[in-house]
């Protein structure tokens, strides 16, 4: 299994967000953001940050996805 954060990209759609939004409202750093870009593993506290942010539960920004074998 691996990480998406399709949910996230969606989200800031319908919230006609850009990124640089969400690193200002969530207070994340660039590096964590280019993270969430490339699907990779994040802290736990950058997600909560992210969701506090959004006003949004964990569910909705993250999921697991089956790996191309």
């Amino acid at each position: 299994m691996k990480i998406s954060y399709k949910k996230l990209w969606k989200l800031l759609i319908d919230k006609d967000m850009k990124k640089i939004d969400l690193l200002e409202k969530s207070n994340i750093s660039t590096s964590t953001l280019a993270k969430l870009g490339k699907d990779e593993y994040v802290s736990m506290d950058a997600l909560v940050k992210v969701c506090t942010a959004l006003n949004v539960n964990i569910g909705d920004i993250v999921e697991l996805v089956e790996e191309d074998t």
